[in-house]
């Protein structure tokens, strides 16, 4: 018998068999922190439902949600082991989505990093904040593919790409986890999410329907989530959604066939908020009930924030309808997963009032964030009036010049009043504080004749205008979703005044999603997205704009040219009547009459103030067989003044498949340095499984035939070659 099944056997005979089925069921149950005693009302997102419980079922629950801080967290521990029969401490979660109290850029922006390993730092540090302070179990990352802006919790994911997407799931489990979870205190586990597909919402509307073919699921919203699990990530999360006209919550197919039995996935899964009883909504459960049995037949071991378990599980069993047996399985996975965070031996794992202090919000934690932010901005557009220079007399102009509003929508620990505002670090970074000079122009939403004079009298006698301008964060994140993704109206009519001065201007942007940025691109000389940069983003959006940091993020989601287009994305099929590069006056083909078809900024885009040539791209084969990759190389030339960080990205394109493939996909890219003048010959290895896709009949296999290879600095602009693949013999 291995050690982890002799653990599960111990675990099994001291406890689930000395258990009532009241006091396992009760192990099912999550609460938010108002229910248990020692806390005060907490944190809590979503609907705060009547949930009918009284004291004595809450005393049996397994798991609190949204509960933290050391002192706070040691005393809900005590009171709960004072009277539990059992000794079985509680679970401590919350969402420590892109930090605890040191905030870092939301993940949108952290994939626009395209550096996993800066990623896994920040989500390691955020795991010691949350640890010290006694949450036990983060709920992240969020992992879903997404490619509709409208929908708010975009902000949540790393992008639309699957392998860039995949790449970061694994550098958050492991930051988030480490090694070993018993012995090293200042890790979480991790619950990866929303399994599945719940980024292809319908309209972009948060929490509705997701239809898609099976094909389409296993081959772009699977494979994030299969990534985390294989990373080793301790939990996973249903989806609010239904997948082929089934909630996620009650999917067998999802969850006891994909994730359990293809997957081998044993660790412990938990409904999203409320999600069980959201199943009777759907109109795929008559009451609590029926949701109940649905959900524990489908594996669902917690449920989160309603009581149908609690409430009808006992009576399903002794009625005969649900074995006994689906239960102890869920109760022992998430004894198994108690017994990993060693809460058995140290029920106050972690939690420490001496090293919250030390720990929280510390310097090493701040110079993450900062550097963090700093390559996750992306140059969208600039007609050389960025880098600023230190001597130049700068307007700041916009809302969130002097706004604390820059953490984004999931950070619930972290302090506006604290963060790094963009005024106070840009006169810091100016030679004189007096050379930047500024005035608030609008509200998000609002402008008064007095701000806009205001506004204009500090433009006026400025070189260059830099306008501060976005979302506040409440308009992203879960139920942010938007039907017009442009600017508030108010901040497209400040621009629209301030460029009748004739200065040069550069916007920066807060948001949680991509924009529809027609009244900005247009109008601005530069364009720097910031995104919800954290607690540090203003002295990384200083450094950004005055050259002490050469711009290096590239966009891990497509701008669209405007809401209409939308879903646009880079990976996206052919038509039998594709648009052709040159115009034409040919209508029939697949096009729009009063827009392009191509996204206005491509997956992959981001500027840098140095200028990258690529050239003399060569593959050292003609073909590629199974068992021997292609090598492929390009060189890369920094032609610009000054040094700067470039992302080199490989792409493929299976020209004729069994089914049709992407014109494009990701499927590599390496981050270089180079010094101005520098040049350097970069190499990739593409090897056959790297061209395996899901068939027709699902099987994973790769096509004999043409396939071309694109690298470049995005994925529209790129060099361009090709290759055959040679049959199996």
């Amino acid at each position: 018998m291995t050690h982890d099944l002799q653990r599960k056997h111990e675990l099994y005979e001291k406890y689930v068999k000395n258990m009532t089925l009241e006091d396992k069921i009760g192990q099912l149950l999550q609460l938010a922190a108002p229910f248990f005693e020692g806390a005060d009302d907490g944190e809590i997102t979503g609907p705060m439902e009547e949930l009918g419980i009284g004291p004595e079922t809450a005393r049996l629950a397994g798991s609190a949600l949204g509960l933290s801080g050391a002192e706070k967290v040691i005393a809900v521990q005590q009171a709960h082991l004072a009277q539990d029969k059992h000794g079985i401490p509680l679970l401590f979660m919350a969402d420590i989505v892109h930090g605890f109290k040191t905030i870092y850029p939301i993940p949108l922006a952290i994939g626009c990093s395209w550096n996993p390993e800066l990623a896994k730092r920040s989500a390691q540090a955020a795991a010691r904040e949350a640890a010290v302070s006694g949450v036990h179990v983060t709920f992240a990352p969020m992992v879903d593919l997404v490619r509709d802006p409208r929908w708010g919790r975009v902000m949540e994911s790393t992008g639309e790409d699957p392998y860039l997407n995949s790449v970061f799931a694994r550098a958050f489990v492991d930051g988030f986890q480490g090694g070993d979870l018993k012995n090293d205190m200042e890790r979480v586990a991790s619950c990866v999410k929303h399994f599945a597909a719940y980024g292809l919402a319908e309209g972009g509307r948060d929490y509705n329907t997701v239809d898609l073919s099976e094909r389409q699921l296993r081959e772009y919203y699977l494979p994030s989530y299969k990534a985390a699990i294989d990373a080793g990530c301790e939990m996973v999360m249903t989806s609010f959604n239904t997948v082929d006209g089934i909630p996620a919550s009650g999917s067998r197919k999802l969850m006891r066939g994909i994730l359990r039995e293809e997957w081998g996935f044993d660790g412990v899964l938990i409904s999203d908020w409320a999600a069980i009883r959201e199943m009777i909504a759907h109109g795929a459960a008559e009451d609590d009930r029926d949701a109940a049995f649905k959900a524990i037949q489908s594996g669902v071991d917690i449920e989160m924030m309603t009581p149908c378990y609690v409430h009808h599980l006992p009576g399903l069993v002794r009625e005969g309808l649900v074995d006994e047996a689906l239960i102890d399985e869920a109760v022992l996975r998430i004894l198994c997963l108690k017994d990993k965070l060693g809460l058995f031996e140290n029920p106050y794992r972690g939690a420490d009032p001496a090293k919250e202090e030390a720990i929280i919000c510390c310097e090493e934690h701040m110079e993450v964030s900062r550097r963090l932010a700093e390559e996750s901005c992306v140059l969208l557009k600039n007609n050389g009036v960025l880098p600023l220079g230190k001597k130049q007399k700068v307007a700041l102009i916009g809302p969130f010049g002097d706004s604390g509003d820059i953490l984004g929508f999931w950070s619930w620990q972290g302090s506006k009043e604290t963060a790094v505002k963009l005024a106070a670090a840009m006169q810091a970074t100016s030679e004189s504080p007096e050379l930047v000079t500024a005035a608030q122009g609008c509200g998000i939403h609002n402008i008064s004749e007095e701000q806009l004079a205001d506004a204009v009298r500090i433009a006026e006698d400025a070189d260059v205008l830099v306008l501060a301008l976005g979302e506040e964060s409440e308009m992203s994140g879960e139920a942010g979703s938007r039907s017009d993704i442009r600017l508030p109206e108010a901040q497209l009519k400040l621009i629209g005044r301030l460029k009748e001065l004739g200065k040069p201007m550069a916007a920066v942007l807060f948001n949680g999603r991509p924009l529809d940025l027609h009244g900005v691109y247009d109008i601005a000389d530069a364009v720097l997205e910031a995104w919800f940069p954290g607690s540090q983003g203003g002295a990384a959006l200083a450094n950004l704009l005055y050259g002490n940091v050469n711009p290096s993020g590239k966009l891990s989601m497509s701008f669209p040219y405007t809401t209409g287009q939308i879903p646009v994305y880079y990976n996206h099929f052919n038509t039998g009547r594709p648009k052709p590069a040159e115009p034409t006056d040919n209508r029939y083909i697949s096009q729009y009459l009063d827009i392009p078809n191509e996204p206005l900024l491509p997956f992959g885009f981001g500027l840098s103030y140095t200028e990258f040539a690529y050239d003399g791209l060569k593959l050292m084969a003609d073909t590629m067989s199974p068992d021997s990759p292609l090598e492929i190389r390009a060189t890369v030339t920094n032609k610009g003044a000054v040094a700067g960080t470039e992302t080199v990205q490989l792409y493929v394109r299976d020209v004729s498949g069994e089914v049709v493939r992407p014109v494009k996909e990701l499927k590599d890219f390496i981050r270089i340095e180079l010094q101005a003048g520098e040049s350097r010959e970069i190499s990739f290895t593409l090897s056959e499984s790297q061209l395996r896709y899901h068939h027709s009949d699902l099987s994973i296999g790769s096509d004999p035939g043409e396939f071309r290879i694109y690298v470049g600095p995005d994925s529209r602009n790129t060099l361009e070659a090709a290759f055959h693949l040679l049959a199996q013999v």
